[in-house]
């Protein structure tokens, strides 16, 4: 009963496949999905997103079990009704999302992935949610996450789920409200990373793991496992995982993704306070338009437009190759005929800079998302320059610059603006950020993403842990002074400030029981 997938994606196209947010399930990830959950006391399977039937592959040959699902695209089931001919599966077309009233023994799923804002009957499903289950949904939620908490609710007490993910809820501030749900009766039994995303989702753009909830036993710890191959799936389980966390000691509202790591991080809260007590980080400026906005020193000229008109500005992160750009650095950039001016001009403005509007009119710049909602709409964003820069991607480490060029900075980067009392520890901060432990540290605020892709938000840095005034205290001016200096000419900071910031953390691992047949237990109401 093997279904073609390049025949599939070929007979309807790409956009097809993205307008119902269809990733398809790897057989071996199915196969161990599958057999995980029917270890319950139950032989039947519902699945809220059928596709292409990849959960009923591994069971088709066994008529005992009674399979069950939903698919709201049409064209999907049509071809895997002609590829199949399948007659037994309970299968309905409609949105899971909108189907009330149901409950299941076992659910099994590769949920829809895109994000909730752009879902279609979006404010009916969270109007439902809430007069349903009781709760808001925020609307940074994804489709994957809204499904996953539906089928918490309507999992039976005897049964099993488990749940294919993106694991960015993890780190989110959506996940906070999914995390709770997962364990607030002590059902959840593992999380898995799927480090093999390339093998399992070839085209993933997020990390993505396996949920696996028990809802007819306790669990008094959560094991978080790191699967490097889907080949060796079917004996993660029975192996030592990577962390084992009390379930008390969980809590909704932290970063999960950490806890994948063999060494966990624990922070000493005594000695640190969230980054925003010294200022906040701002993305760069938007213009909307790079090729209207973004100019070489060349261009400038031959338009006739100089300062203020064009400012200086870091338009792309390879502009900047070490963690010190000064004004020599951005004067070679300039004068190699990189794009490193921003065209800046005010309502009143230039005959120069008015041909050029002109010109961005006639292309019809203009009328593009961001520069349509800006008035005028060749204003750019008001930004002070940023002696603090962190890029907002990164794979194996973030970059860190210290701007002394005062030029500007676009959204390849987010820039630091301190408060007035941050203004005495930036040079502090730099080092911080700077070093190992910092990196270590700041490494828990950002959002994971598929083939080693990590990116940080501006609200995440700002909520990040740094150390308090207390310790920044601890560090004499003069020792600032030669650690910034030795930073700087050497591209890294010095082992004695890095052994410094060390005291911030510790390592842990935390280790717990599995759970006995003194757990299991049965439960009348509908969330256990």
């Amino acid at each position: 009963m093997k279904v073609n997938h390049a025949e599939y994606l070929l007979k309807v196209g790409e956009e097809h496949r993205k307008e119902y947010g269809q990733f398809f399930t790897h057989p071996l990830v199915a196969k161990f999905m599958v057999e995980w959950v029917l270890n319950s006391e139950h032989k039947t399977l519902f699945d809220p997103a059928f596709g292409l039937g990849a959960f009923l592959t591994p069971i088709a040959n066994d008529r005992e079990i009674k399979f069950s699902g939903c698919e709201i695209d049409p064209e999907i089931i049509k071809y895997w009704k002609c590829s199949t001919g399948e007659k037994r599966v309970n299968l309905i077309q409609d949105d899971y999302l909108q189907i009330w009233g149901n409950t299941y023994n076992n659910i099994v799923c590769n949920p829809p992935y895109m994000r909730f804002q752009k879902f279609v009957g979006r404010d009916s499903i969270m109007k439902t949610f809430r007069e349903r289950l009781g709760f808001n949904v925020s609307g940074y939620t994804n489709t994957a996450s809204a499904f996953l908490l539906k089928s918490l609710f309507e999992l039976k007490k005897t049964g099993r789920l488990a749940y294919v993910m993106p694991l960015e809820f993890l780190n989110s501030g959506y996940g906070t409200l999914v995390k709770k749900r997962l364990i607030e009766s002590g059902h959840l039994v593992a999380i898995i990373k799927l480090e093999c995303e390339r093998e399992v989702f070839p085209d993933a753009i997020t990390t993505v793991g396996i949920v696996l909830y028990d809802a007819s036993r306790r669990y008094t710890c959560v094991d978080f496992h790191v699967a490097k191959s889907v080949y060796y799936l079917d004996k993660l389980l029975d192996e030592t995982p990577n962390t084992s966390i009390q379930l008390n000691q969980l809590e909704p509202s932290e970063k999960w993704l950490p806890y994948f790591s063999t060494n966990r991080i624990v922070v000493k809260n005594e000695l640190t306070v969230p980054l925003s007590i010294y200022g906040q980080f701002k993305r760069g400026i938007s213009t909307g338009v790079n090729e209207f906005f973004v100019l070489k020193l060349s261009q400038a000229k031959a338009l006739g437009i100089d300062y203020p008109e064009i400012v200086p500005c870091i338009t792309r992160s390879s502009q900047l190759k070490k963690i010190l750009f000064g004004v020599n650095e951005y004067e070679r950039l300039l004068y190699d005929d990189c794009p490193v001016l921003l065209f800046s001009a005010a309502k009143s403005h230039s005959r120069q800079a008015a041909s050029y509007i002109k010109v961005g009119e006639i292309k019809g710049y203009n009328k593009r998302y961001i520069t349509r909602n800006r008035h005028p709409w060749y204003k750019t964003e008001y930004r002070e320059p940023s002696q603090l820069l962190l890029g907002v991607f990164s794979r194996g480490g973030y970059k860190l610059i210290r701007n002394e060029s005062k030029a500007l900075n676009l959204t390849c980067f987010h820039g630091f603006q301190p408060n007035i009392f941050g203004t005495k520890y930036q040079d502090h901060l730099f080092l911080y950020l700077a070093s190992s432990p910092g990196r270590d540290l700041l490494s828990l605020s950002n959002r994971k993403y598929g083939d080693g892709l990590e990116k940080f938000e501006p609200n995440d840095l700002n909520k990040a842990l740094v150390p308090s005034q207390k310790v920044l205290d601890g560090l004499s001016d003069s020792d600032v002074e030669n650690a910034v200096q030795y930073t700087k000419e050497y591209d890294h900071t010095p082992d004695w400030i890095n052994n410094y910031f060390e005291q911030l953390k510790c390592s842990k691992k935390t280790g717990c029981r599995k759970p006995s047949a003194a757990d299991d237990y049965q439960e009348n109401s509908l969330y256990g």
